[in-house]
């Protein structure tokens, strides 16, 4: 579903309140959140469709969504992801239950279940590790902790940088011995069972790095976010993106599609504007910018002497690993071929960073693991919308470097070796899908592999990475990383300012919104828009 309007100069109507670079979950919630309160925003995005990892694309009949498998909070209608996402929709966004059991995971012939609520997964880990019942209450208050403990570190990164260093001296020695210590070293002081340590970080894959590289604090955010189960948009993750966009017309802003933004314009030390790839200058006191602090540094500032500070925060962080996704269509219904709405989880064995580091040393030849998910089982619409047809993604790590010899070829125009390469994987992670889901083979219709190079082509990350900056311990020690800029008028927003995923990045957007709008926004941002008034974005 193609969201958002073509690039013309026709649609552009100044003066902007502010303009948001990219249409990710990140900028698309900053702009929502900032039309909501009166102000009128531009939305530029490079790409066909607006939406960043929530777009759905369609080939041959088929849909796919490319970024989103689940969801969780949204259950609970006073939760802070739900009323987040109903306030930038105005609820027109609706969501789907997915079965109680939302994960299956497979250590070789071994199974574990994850499913919904936190005393049936406690019940269900019990049954699992019987001896280790201390350990699994303990985890599972450690998730807790760092879930309320989520409400101030978000805050700190809303507050600019003198103001959230003296914050900070109260939120650090709470937020350090989770956020700055790996998932490994936390489970390693709760257990010596190793199977339990791999079960209970079977969901690496969500943040994108193994224990011993992720940090403890975006673990437990992903926990916690499923313990209460997983839910998916009815009409298919490219609901997001409609429903946000009527919200940001509404105070007279655009969401502008194939409008790739060349610079960010800065003078004397503050932000006038963006000039746009067709030569195209709009200007706007106050810039948003969601594409990730390294393509904003490297490719919108590169100019500017006052981004120095974010080559600091580069130098000591890296870019999260790429991925592969196979994309598969099938010509007969989910419920025909008996396909469940369970993702799966395919590990070889139990020791994950084990797997993960043979994968970046061996090349394209063995996988760390997969994640399997059936996307048309979870839309209660996709009948309708396309029947008697189904889906599947079957997704694992992929570094960069696999491709690195394709470096510089185009899109399509990569070549036969290329092009093999893809045709070994796609018969590797098919060998493996055909051995937990045996009725679909000789079912296939359509079937697409992306790799890195796909995603650096659409979403212009350089290391085809998905996730930004990698969620490692490193990470987070750095300060600097927030919402405010050195650049007066300038803010981040997107997933590197915090957390990734669906609700990391859109929290994020909330921050960003908080930080230009002022602590008048986090008072008063969920209570009836009639009763605000348009507030001067903040210097």
């Amino acid at each position: 579903m193609i969201t958002g309007k073509k690039y013309n100069s026709e649609h552009v109507s100044p003066p902007y309140d502010a303009i948001v670079i990219g249409s990710g979950m990140g900028g698309m919630t900053t702009a929502a959140i900032l039309s909501r309160l009166g102000h009128k925003v531009l939305v530029l995005e490079q790409h066909y469709t607006a939406g960043g990892f929530t777009h759905t694309f369609k080939h041959k009949g088929y849909e796919f969504d490319v970024g989103l498998h689940y969801v969780g909070e949204v259950g609970q209608a006073f939760s802070p992801v739900r009323l987040l996402f109903d306030f930038i929709t105005k609820k027109q966004l609706k969501w789907h239950r997915t079965d109680d059991l939302y994960d299956r995971f497979f250590f070789k012939q071994e199974m574990y279940e994850f499913v919904s609520g936190k005393s049936q997964f406690t019940d269900r880990m019990f049954h699992y590790f019987p001896d280790d019942k201390e350990a699994i209450l303990q985890y599972l208050t450690l998730l807790d902790r760092v879930h309320n403990l989520s409400g101030p570190y978000f805050m700190e990164r809303a507050m600019p940088f003198w103001l959230g260093s003296m914050f900070n001296l109260i939120t650090e020695p709470l937020c350090k011995p989770y956020f700055e210590q790996t998932v490994k070293t936390v489970l390693d002081s709760l257990t010596s069972n190793q199977k339990l340590q791999s079960v209970l970080a079977g969901q690496m894959g969500t943040y994108g790095l193994p224990p011993l590289q992720s940090s403890f604090g975006i673990h437990a955010l992903v926990a916690s976010h499923f313990l209460e189960g997983a839910y998916f948009p009815i009409g298919g993750s490219s609901r997001i993106a409609e429903t946000i966009q009527p919200v940001i017309e509404q105070s007279g802003g655009a969401m502008l599609t194939q409008a790739k933004v060349d610079r960010i314009l800065v003078h004397n030390g503050r932000v006038r504007g963006v000039k746009l790839e067709n030569g195209d200058e709009i200007e706007a006191k106050t810039v948003v910018s969601s594409i990730g602090i390294a393509n904003t540094c490297r490719q919108l500032l590169a100019h500017e002497s006052q981004q120095a500070y974010m080559n600091r925060i580069l130098e000591k962080t890296s870019p999260a690993c790429g991925h592969l996704c196979l994309f598969i269509g099938l010509k007969e219904s989910a419920k025909s071929l008996g396909l469940k709405q369970t993702n799966l989880w395919l590990y070889p064995d139990y020791d994950h960073d084990l797997n993960y580091a043979r994968a970046l040393s061996e090349g394209p030849n063995s996988f760390p693991g997969l994640f399997i998910s059936f996307p048309s089982t979870k839309d209660p619409e996709w009948e309708m919308r396309y029947p008697e047809k189904s889906t599947i993604q079957v997704i694992s790590f992929a570094p960069f470097e696999w491709f690195q010899k394709w470096d510089h070829t185009s899109w399509r125009k990569r070549g036969d070796d290329y092009e093999a390469l893809k045709q070994k994987l796609t018969e590797q992670m098919l060998s493996r899908l055909y051995q937990h889901v045996p009725q679909i083979k000789n079912k296939i219709d359509y079937m697409s592999l992306s790799t890195p190079l796909t995603t650096r082509h659409f979403c212009n990350y350089q290391k085809g990475e998905i996730y930004g900056l990698a969620h490692t311990p490193e990470r987070f020690q750095q300060k600097e990383l927030r919402a405010y800029t050195s650049i007066k008028g300038l803010f981040l927003s997107g997933q590197d300012i915090v957390a990734c995923g669906i609700a990391g990045a859109m929290m994020t957007g909330a921050v960003t919104a908080a930080a230009m709008i002022g602590p008048l926004l986090t008072e008063k941002v969920f209570k009836k828009i009639g009763r605000l008034k348009p507030l001067a974005l903040s210097d």
